[in-house]
């Protein structure tokens, strides 16, 4: 399939690579053709791949976002939609997508041609895709929350990040996947962070910011 505007997929030296990886194969199932957008290029370090790792598991250092985060507007080069991010934030656009990354956390964005996900389709096609394609998967819950751009289906979960590269320590994530659906476009959210980081706060900023644009 063809991808409809720009990713924002973001993870920790690459884990979230699979998820934007999943975002386009469990919407395939369900999906039309696209075109591509174009994007600027970016000078940002961009993310690695995803790769096995039998490093042990270590406890995460506190990741919250502080109270007196900036955020900034963010419109991809093809404006279809707009969205918050905290000011200051690397960024990375390549092909696929765009993220924003500062320390431990992560925010991703992904648009692609589908059908409307629901919670049936989430847990039969997505959570089998993420659990594939992702180091100590462990499924938190699947729901449907409201936001100001609509009813959203959220994927919660907790994963291994990849081991850091100058350390070699790997850490628990916390990720949600929030799946933004109009006119045969979903927008997938991705945010990941330390495992009990308390960014509630933050991540709510984030995807109540979300709007449609064209």
């Amino acid at each position: 399939m063809d991808f409809d505007t720009a990713v924002v997929v973001i993870r920790r030296h690459g884990i979230l690579a699979a998820v934007g990886l999943c975002a386009v194969a469990c919407s395939s199932a369900r999906s039309a053709g696209t075109t591509p957008a174009s994007q600027p290029a970016s000078t940002a370090p961009a993310s690695g791949t995803v790769s096995a790792t039998s490093a042990a598991t270590e406890s995460p250092p506190p990741g919250d976002i502080p109270d007196t985060t900036v955020y900034v507007a963010y419109r991809p080069a093809s404006g279809q939609y707009e969205v918050k991010v905290p000011e200051g934030w690397a960024r990375t656009i390549s092909s696929t997508g765009v993220s924003f990354t500062d320390k431990l956390n992560i925010i991703a964005i992904q648009t692609v041609r589908a059908a409307a996900p629901t919670i049936a389709s989430a847990r039969s096609a997505e959570v089998a895709q993420i659990q594939g394609s992702t180091n100590g998967f462990s499924l938190t819950g699947v729901s449907t929350v409201s936001r100001p751009a609509g009813n959203v289906v959220v994927i919660r979960y907790v994963s291994d990040s990849q081991p850091d590269p100058v350390t070699g320590k790997v850490f628990r994530d916390a990720v949600e996947r929030y799946e933004f659906y109009r006119n045969g476009t979903e927008a997938v959210v991705t945010l990941a962070g330390p495992a009990g980081a308390d960014n509630v706060d933050p991540w709510r900023t984030v995807t109540n910011s979300f709007r449609w644009r064209r």
